[in-house]
């Protein structure tokens, strides 16, 4: 497997700054499991891109596909976050995402919105990006953000 820095230049992306809390709790929560490995807790992850929330209701706002683009764009700050606390290449495995997205009651769709997120993990880490998931939909986020992603994986620290 090519190293995940490698796969973020090959796919021509640039991981964001790590975004900083805005609230009262942290980014990121390492906690040793022993052999030199953690569990990586990341907090949700909002959408944003340039440094700008991305926000609205799917799919009478936001398209699915916009929405799904939204995703990526948390996946991309869950990646920052990996690589700011651990490094990318100390990524063992992800365990689970769990993701929201805002849409309206009738939508059903939220699983192939997160796909957007799932998909950018293994794209960039391959075989370790792949994770468990949850897929919700909810009627208010922070900021009206279209979607917030949270992260678990374990990684190598020692």
């Amino acid at each position: 497997m090519t190293s995940p820095h490698t796969r973020l230049r090959e796919l021509g992306i640039e991981l964001p700054s790590p975004p900083a809390a805005v609230a009262s709790y942290v980014p990121t929560r390492l906690v040793p499991i022993g052999e030199g490995r953690s569990l990586l807790y990341i907090a949700g992850q909002v959408s944003t891109k340039d440094g700008k929330r991305l926000t609205g209701r799917c799919p009478d706002e936001v398209s699915v596909e916009q929405a799904t683009d939204s995703a990526r764009a948390c996946a991309l700050n869950v990646l920052a976050q990996m690589e700011a606390a651990a490094g990318l290449d100390n990524v063992e495995q992800v365990l689970q995402l769990i993701g929201f997205v805002l849409s309206t009651d009738e939508f059903g769709d939220q699983s192939k919105v997160v796909n957007g997120a799932s998909d950018l993990l293994v794209e960039v880490l391959g075989e370790a990006g792949k994770h468990t998931r949850a897929a919700l939909g909810t009627n208010s986020l922070p900021f009206s953000v279209t979607v917030e992603i949270a992260a678990v994986a374990v990684v190598r620290t020692g």
